[in-house]
């Protein structure tokens, strides 16, 4: 079929380079239909969500956000064949011109570019246009590390029926939907442990099940004697060994939004707290666990994650490890100092008396007179 060139030339010389370019485009197998990269990016966006099925609910929810606030605003007219670089760094600039925050930007600049990575598979697209160095990276803010006396005073707060969720989650560091899953069969009183094994997962027609959000999200932790009287006395007033161990007081799966608003919100206000995050329950639970000694590997298995590099978060050195290692080289140096010194000579003496000059007829070269 013959095809138009996207533009006139001045001379038949210019029209014939570029028919030759072409043709070796063609041979080279490098040639790009203009017509395949002929859908509008919002559009292909849309496509390219509803595609991936392994994409979890939460996630599918959040990318329908970034499309719809973030990118179908901005990019409503541009094809995918029509995105360059110049047109990324423009659309960038202007959500961050917006008051957008880093943390979105960084989301949205990397949904874009798996998208146009698949466009590229697809022979969409020569190249992906989304390649500027370091705006897929996002720093988010340290999240805060509560007391002991802030957790049970949290605890406190929220009431009887959620007590036992703000102590398992500090003291086991499960997220909010794997805590959402959990039946009384999944907790071991005796044992002192709970099992992981799914998460409550929300959608638009309600709720499901799914596994946890990693390979190692499947695991067995376990928790401290300290709150088994807790857990023992909420476990009393679950109805069922098949019920949820964490419900709404009608009986169904928590929403996070409705406790977020009518259990934590007021709570935290309680106590004094504002802005503390229910996930904070989770990082300081990991916080302590590395305080009390944990190495990489097992913070991975307690936290349920594949990569080291979340461990390494919670493996910051504080003031006052780094006070208590100070002060146990101390005792060791002073302990060493304490021994009485022996007759024998030091290595460095004996390294020397190996190294000195012998005399072919017997003593050393210091012994020899002038």
């Amino acid at each position: 079929m013959d095809r138009a060139a996207d533009d006139t030339f001045d001379t038949k010389g210019d029209a014939v380079d570029w028919l030759t370019l072409k043709e070796a485009e063609i041979l080279e197998g490098d040639w790009i239909d203009p017509d395949a990269g002929n859908v509008l990016v919002p559009d292909y966006v849309e496509t390219w969500i509803g595609e991936n099925t392994a994409l979890r609910p939460k996630t599918v929810k959040i990318y329908r956000g970034l499309l719809r606030c973030h990118i179908a605003p901005y990019l409503s007219s541009v094809t995918v064949g029509e995105m360059t670089l110049a047109r990324v760094r423009r659309w960038r600039k202007k959500l961050i011109d917006s008051g957008v925050s880093a943390i979105t930007v960084a989301k949205a600049y990397r949904l874009l570019r798996a998208v146009f990575n698949t466009a590229l598979d697809d022979e969409m697209i020569k190249r992906n246009p989304c390649r500027i160095k370091g705006p897929d990276r996002e720093v988010s803010p340290e999240r805060p590390v509560l007391s002991m006396a802030q957790v049970y005073a949290l605890a406190d707060a929220v009431g009887l029926r959620y007590r036992a969720l703000i102590l398992l989650a500090a003291f086991t560091s499960l997220r909010w939907a794997e805590l959402a899953a959990l039946t009384p069969a999944d907790i071991d009183l005796d044992a002192r442990t709970v099992r992981v094994t799914r998460q409550l997962d929300y959608h638009r027609k309600g709720y499901g099940f799914g596994p946890p959000k990693s390979k190692a999200g499947v695991r067995t932790v376990p928790f401290p004697e300290l709150i088994v009287p807790d857990l023992c006395e909420h476990l009393r007033w679950v109805p069922s060994p098949v019920s949820f161990v964490f419900s709404s007081s009608t009986g169904s799966p928590l929403s996070h939004s409705n406790f977020r608003r009518r259990v934590w919100l007021p709570a935290l206000a309680a106590v004094g707290l504002e802005g503390v995050h229910f996930h904070d329950l989770r990082h300081t639970g990991n916080q302590l666990t590395a305080d009390a000694g944990a190495n990489p590997k097992e913070l991975m298995a307690r936290m349920g994650q594949d990569s080291e590099r979340a461990a390494l978060i919670y493996l910051h050195s504080s003031a006052g490890r780094q006070r208590a290692l100070a002060d146990e080289v101390g005792r060791m140096a002073a302990a060493a100092l304490a021994k009485p010194k022996s007759a024998e000579p030091s290595g460095t003496q004996r390294a020397r008396q190996q190294n000195k000059p012998v005399n072919p007829s017997g003593g050393s070269v210091s012994d020899l007179g002038e």
